[in-house]
């Protein structure tokens, strides 16, 4: 596999994207219907890398489409490297009161108290919040059980299924498809079919499986549903049988209004790990629901450019195959 850090110092020769900063690294946008909106990438997983798909899809919204994009992560404060198995530390999150828009991809983290508190104010402040993958499981309190925010953790009795039930539209449930051996192609839900969030995108296809959705809430508009395929090719045909019928929601909007707060844009995804945002169509559908989280759809393109700024080559999903020794400063470019 090329070396994650010397593909991204090459690409900082040539991509002309202005950005800076230590702990987090920032895309200043180009000129597009984004300028002026701030979007917040939150990565953190120890297995399907979002610490390489989210700064790819943050370059495409800075350089095709004008949106500032901030990108943090988890790191090791020893060293400063990016760390997905750290679960307690993620700088800059006290750059929220800033952002127009969170995308989250994290998995079982347990951040300080001082550092998660500049979360619940964001998910209260009735702005958007896009949900990748684990987000459905973003947070677990196994070290302080006793923390003001323990209630955001998945299995939450308190604040049923936690932040991911409670706001996402569901928590942690089972692989529905067989891992890693069973991808999933996107099946547009013809009731919403000329949805914003669906313009233009064409083939949504992923090596990931359909993960299990049990307690999907009834203000939720499951935009697309997943069919677990027979292998991991998008020509792969469908399983057959009680897998496919009914198929699991896939990605599926809804609206979010916290206790004493207004109404948040919610996009929720179960897939989108690093390589499956190899698919044109689901690099599409994630920019289109950015504008629509941002309430841009109406400037939303026929076919909104997602070509990659610089080369993308993701590693595979799976545990400790992280790059070692990347800094975010790694992923700056000039």
């Amino acid at each position: 596999m090329k070396n994650f850090a010397v593909l991204w110092m090459l690409f900082a020769l040539a991509s002309g994207i202005n950005s800076s900063a230590k702990d987090w690294v920032e895309y200043e946008g180009n000129k597009g219907p984004g300028q002026g909106k701030h979007i917040v990438f939150i990565t953190g997983d120890e297995e399907y890398r979002s610490e390489e798909g989210m700064p790819m899809l943050a370059k495409i919204l800075a350089k095709h489409h004008g949106f500032k994009c901030t990108v943090l992560f988890s790191i090791n404060p020893k060293d400063g490297t990016i760390d997905p198995n750290n679960h307690t530390n993620c700088p800059g999150l006290n750059l929220l009161p800033t952002a127009d828009m969170v995308v989250l991809f994290t998995r079982f983290r347990e951040w300080p108290d001082d550092q998660m508190k500049y979360f619940a104010d964001y998910f209260k402040s009735g702005k958007p919040i896009m949900g990748i993958r684990t987000a459905t499981h973003a947070f677990a309190y196994d070290q302080n059980k006793n923390s003001a925010y323990g209630k955001f953790d998945w299995r939450s009795k308190d604040w049923p299924g936690g932040f991911g039930q409670q706001v996402l539209g569901e928590t942690w449930v089972t692989h529905h498809g067989s891992h890693a051996k069973e991808s999933t192609l996107g099946v547009v839900n013809p009731e919403f079919k000329n949805h914003p969030i669906l313009k233009g995108v064409g083939q949504v296809w992923g090596p990931t499986d359909v993960y299990g959705v049990a307690h999907l809430p009834k203000d939720a508009h499951v935009l697309v549903f997943g069919e677990v395929l027979q292998g991991m090719k998008p020509t792969d045909p469908p399983v057959r049988g009680p897998k496919n019928d009914p198929m699991m929601p896939l990605i599926w909007i809804r609206d979010y209004k916290a206790e004493s707060g207004p109404t948040s844009r919610i996009i929720t995804s179960t897939i989108g790990a690093a390589p499956d945002l190899e698919s044109e169509g689901l690099r599409r559908l994630f920019v289109n629901a950015c504008y629509w989280g941002l309430g841009l759809e109406s400037q939303i393109p026929e076919k909104a450019n997602v070509d990659y700024v610089g080369d993308f080559h993701p590693a595979f999903f799976g545990f400790n195959k992280y790059v070692r020794g990347v800094k975010p400063s790694d992923l700056e470019t000039h």
